[in-house]
């Protein structure tokens, strides 16, 4: 996968987590997880742009955990919007982007790896 297509996913994610909190509902704990996830959900993508201009190496690698950080923190949320059944669309829309985000994970575990390895 290209550089610019894991951007282009990241903000595509981006995308979906806002069209998921604007159909949370609107209670207390709907609202509480609309902004929490609104930040998460998005900043993968602003601080991937930031990974893309690292200094170094070690910078790189610092960056990139941040982003999978966000993206462990979504995840989170994600799983107790669904478990509280809090999303008011189809359930299914709100399983594939928990599943996108477990992919996104996935290749930011790898890639950081990699990268931790290279630095050796």
């Amino acid at each position: 996968m290209k550089k610019f297509d894991l951007h282009e996913r990241l903000i595509d994610f981006a995308v979906q987590i806002i069209s998921i909190t604007d159909n949370l509902k609107s209670t207390k704990a709907g609202n509480h997880l609309s902004g929490q996830i609104v930040r998460s959900g998005t900043s993968p993508s602003l601080n991937y742009s930031e990974a893309q201009s690292a200094e170094s190496r070690n910078d790189f690698i610092h960056k990139m955990s941040v982003v999978l950080k966000e993206l462990r923190e979504t995840h989170a949320n994600l799983k107790i919007i669904h478990r509280a059944v809090l999303y008011q669309q189809a359930e299914q829309d709100l399983i594939a982007v928990i599943k996108e985000n477990d992919e996104l994970i996935s290749i930011f575990v790898k890639s950081i790896d990699t990268s931790r390895n290279r630095n050796k």
